[in-house]
Parts: C-alpha cells; structure tokens; sequence
C-alpha cells in the first residue's frame, strides 16, 4: 500500500503529474474535487480502511498540514511517498493565467502558498521523496531527493 503526497504552490503540475503517472493505480484525494474537509476526511478514511493506493492532490505546503497524511497513512501500514514540486512563483503564475474558470486561482493565494511552504524531509516520516519540476506539455524532470540535495524552490 502506498500512500503519495504531493507538496507545491498551485499551478506547478501536481495534478497533471497525477494524470500522467498514478490515474490508473492511485485513488486522488483532491480539495478541488471534494470541496471540503469533511468530504475529504470522509474519502482518506474509506481508502485507508480498503486499503486503497492514494494521492494527496493538495499544495500541503507545511509540515504541519502533511503530518495528518502522514499519521494516519504510518499508522494503517502504508509507505509514504512525498513529491515535492519545484515552487517557481513567476512560472506558475504564467501557467495560472492559462487557465481557465475555478481552475483559475487568484494570484495572492499562489503568493500566500509560497510563503507558507516548507521543503519536505523524511524526519516528516516519508519513507521517499521525489523533486519535480515539470517542464511544459504534460513533461517533468523527476529526480530522487538526494540528487536535489534537500534543495528549496
């Protein structure tokens, strides 16, 4: 069982990076299709109880916000998978603006994100992390955590 969590500022490929690497094996956790917490919490624990392989789709710019992923994924036996997503505030919003609807996010709430967002470490308890950076036309540059050196940004 494997529980993946995704880290980035919006607009920075997280949920194409789903589509194009776990749609067929991974169930998404995503605010932006549950809408609330409740609903969300009510999702994450029928895939926990199943057993069901899963992405966190969310910016989960904090340590704190990931620890609810992290405890209860750790404590139902699965291993956790972080992908932290390269937070290039001045790209993403180039991409934000290509958007379109409520897949639009206003930009103060990317600035927002970025400013709260802390780089991932495995004393967090994952037991991998990934850095991406996509590079345009649903590709990404992938690479292992101690290849990045633990870098930000």
């Amino acid at each position: 069982m494997q529980a993946i969590i995704f880290c980035g500022i919006q607009a920075t490929g997280k949920t194409t990076f789903y589509k194009e690497n776990f749609l067929q094996s991974h169930v998404r956790i995503s605010l932006d299709l549950l809408r609330t917490r409740h609903r969300e919490n009510i999702f994450l624990e029928a895939c926990l109880q199943t057993r069901q392989r899963f992405v966190v789709d969310n910016t989960n710019p904090t340590a704190l916000e990931r620890a609810k992923y992290i405890q209860l994924a750790q404590a139902a036996g699965y291993e956790i998978v972080g992908y932290y997503f390269k937070s290039n505030v001045q790209e993403a919003v180039v991409r934000n603006m290509e958007r379109t609807g409520k897949a639009r996010v206003p930009e103060v709430g990317i600035f927002g994100t970025r400013k709260r967002l802390e780089v991932p470490s495995y004393a967090e308890g994952f037991n991998a992390l990934f850095y991406v950076q996509a590079l345009g036309a649903g590709a990404f540059n992938l690479r292992t955590w101690e290849e990045n050196n633990n870098s930000g940004s």
